[in-house]
This record gives C-alpha cells, sequence and structure tokens, in this order.
C-alpha cells in the first residue's frame, strides 16, 4: 500500500492541473465573449484553448506511464519525474499563455518527466520478465 502513496499523489495533482487548465479556459471564454461551442475568436481564448488541450494529450501519455512505473519501476522515479511533468504542465502553461513561443521549456519540463516515466517502467519490466 505503501508504494502507491507516491503515484497516488502525483496522479491527484495531475487532476488538479486538469482542472485548474479547464477552469483558465473558462476563464477566457467569459472573458473574451467566445460563445459555446466555438473554439476560435479571440488569440487569447484560442492559447487558453490549446493549453488545456495540450494539457489533456499529455496527460494521455503521462498517466499510464506513471502506473507502469509505479509497478515496476522505482518508487524515487516516480516521485520525481511526476513531479517533473506536475512543474513542467503550469510552466507550460503560463508561458503559452503569456506567449505561445514561450510555451517550449514546460513542454521540455513535462516531456522529461513522460520519458524518465516510459524509461523505469521499462527497465523495471524487462527485469521482471527476465528473471
Amino acid at each position: 500500500m505503501a508504494s502507491q502513496i507516491w503515484p497516488s499523489v502525483i496522479t491527484l495533482l495531475a487532476l488538479l492541473v486538469l482542472i485548474w487548465v479547464s477552469a483558465i479556459v473558462g476563464h477566457y471564454r467569459t472573458k473574451c465573449n467566445v460563445k459555446a461551442p466555438a473554439t476560435t475568436g479571440d488569440p487569447l481564448f484560442e492559447r487558453a484553448y490549446r493549453v488545456q488541450m495540450n494539457t489533456i494529450e499529455s496527460a494521455l501519455l503521462f498517466l499510464p506511464a506513471l502506473w507502469l512505473a509505479a509497478r515496476w519501476g522505482s518508487g524515487y522515479v516516480v516521485a520525481a519525474a511526476g513531479g517533473l511533468w506536475i512543474v513542467g504542465r503550469i510552466v507550460y502553461a503560463l508561458g503559452y499563455l503569456q506567449d505561445p513561443a514561450r510555451r517550449s521549456l514546460g513542454f521540455g519540463i513535462s516531456s522529461t518527466g513522460i520519458i524518465a516515466l516510459m524509461v523505469d517502467a521499462a527497465i523495471g519490466l524487462f527485469r521482471a520478465v527476465i528473471s
């Protein structure tokens, strides 16, 4: 049970990030008067919408990688790499909202987290298969 604490904490934080970016979209939809179901209009709204969609897309890779690493990898890697993804997505969102050209740092940080989780899971799973 204790081995699931960090992946569970990271998953909860990831869900909070997803809720946060959704709230940003709602804020800009109202502020920019973009009526649903429109997804284009004001550039500020479009940036917020892209942040949300890109974060959802990233989460589709992140969450399975996190739980595979939680099962087969190192708990330290899970905590550190999961934290990287969280921080990266926040940096990504804040940068992209200011200027789309400023999204690269956050993308790199969060992608590093996903890659670390995938490598950790693959190594652990490989060890399990050969033993």
